[in-house]
């Protein structure tokens, strides 16, 4: 690996500072986000998607049947666990009904590409992050819309005495052009031009951080005021949602007898969702709750932020694991 790909690689992993950096930026001087526009979402959505797909080979979705366990707990916390507790939380904090639109897309979302990163910095089973990211992608093209649309039309007729009509349909065919494609398109073109690609991959997951930084950040200066009235009631319920899909992640793995490092990845993955992609739903498919795109904002930052913590924790638990195993007994020269 040369100097510039170990360079951009380093930016990559450094991705928690760029968008808490970003984020405090946008909302201190929020024209320096408000140059990007907002129909530039699922583009760099999608650059965000392709650049997961082309470090994957065909190979690599054979995972899923190598460790069903684990992907069978993942994603089962992902699309169950968690869109329950996006509904449970909108519920316990009050959340006006655009606030729980985008709380509860965030929660039916799939796990995000950030997640691989942080389990590259936490030195976990980055395999197994994978395999969840992409499996857990691969059904958001059923289970994000049938969540979202089953969820949000039971919540809303509760708070506002008027069923949403949720296009179901609509949510499904954005979530395939946003999601899917991009996927598919970068494991294709991995197999067919894997010589070319192998020399351009240490360079996609930076542009995959900016792309995350910059809609964030459009969000979160667009957003400015709104963000700043709504007190701490969405935030506690973002940063609760995210906590709670950490320790669940991590205490059920270990109850199941998964591996210390295993139960590490199934937490990051299952409390890191793909805000971007909730953000870009909540934008098309609910244009009359403007501020519907705010939680998925508010959630990019805070599982980045999290995620940085768990990463450190699981370095410090892993340390002290090894330190255990290798302690000599009494008497045993070292």
């Amino acid at each position: 690996m040369n100097s510039a790909e170990k360079l951009f690689l380093s930016l990559a992993n450094a991705f928690p500072l760029w968008v808490l950096t970003g984020a405090l930026l946008a909302l201190w001087q929020p024209a320096t986000a408000l140059w990007f526009r907002p129909d530039w979402i699922p583009l760099f959505l999608g650059l965000i998607m392709l650049s997961m797909g082309l470090t994957l080979e065909w190979k690599d979705f054979l995972r899923v049947l190598q460790i069903p366990r684990s992907i069978l707990l993942g994603v089962g916390l992902q699309y169950l666990i968690m869109p329950l507790l996006g509904y449970g939380l909108s519920r316990a904090f009050h959340l006006p009904i655009d606030y729980v639109i985008g709380l509860i897309l965030v929660a039916s979302c799939p796990g995000g590409t950030a997640s691989n990163v942080v389990c590259f910095i936490a030195r976990t089973n980055v395999a197994l992050s994978v395999s969840l990211t992409t499996f857990s992608t691969l059904l958001a093209v059923v289970m994000t819309p049938l969540l979202t649309t089953w969820l949000i039309e039971s919540l809303s007729e509760d708070l506002t005495g008027t069923a949403i009509e949720v296009d179901t349909l609509g949510l499904l065919i954005n979530t395939f052009k946003v999601v899917i494609l991009p996927v598919l398109c970068g494991v294709l073109l991995n197999h067919y031009f894997h010589a070319a690609i192998k020399k351009i991959n240490a360079y996609t997951p930076f542009l995959a951080v900016l792309s995350i930084v910059f809609i964030v950040d459009y969000i979160l200066a667009a957003k400015k005021t709104a963000i700043l009235q709504t007190g701490l009631s969405l935030l506690a319920a973002i940063v609760t949602l995210h906590a709670l899909g950490f320790i669940l992640g991590y205490g059920l793995s270990r109850l199941l007898k998964f591996g210390v490092r295993d139960a590490q990845t199934v937490s990051i993955e299952v409390g890191m969702q793909n805000s971007g992609l909730a953000t870009e739903l909540a934008r098309s498919n609910f244009p009359g709750f403007a501020l519907a795109t705010v939680p998925g904002a508010i959630s990019a930052l805070t599982h980045c932020i999290l995620g940085s913590i768990a990463a450190g924790l699981c370095r410090v638990q892993q340390a002290n694991t090894e330190a255990i195993r290798f302690k000599p007994e009494k008497g045993e020269v070292k």
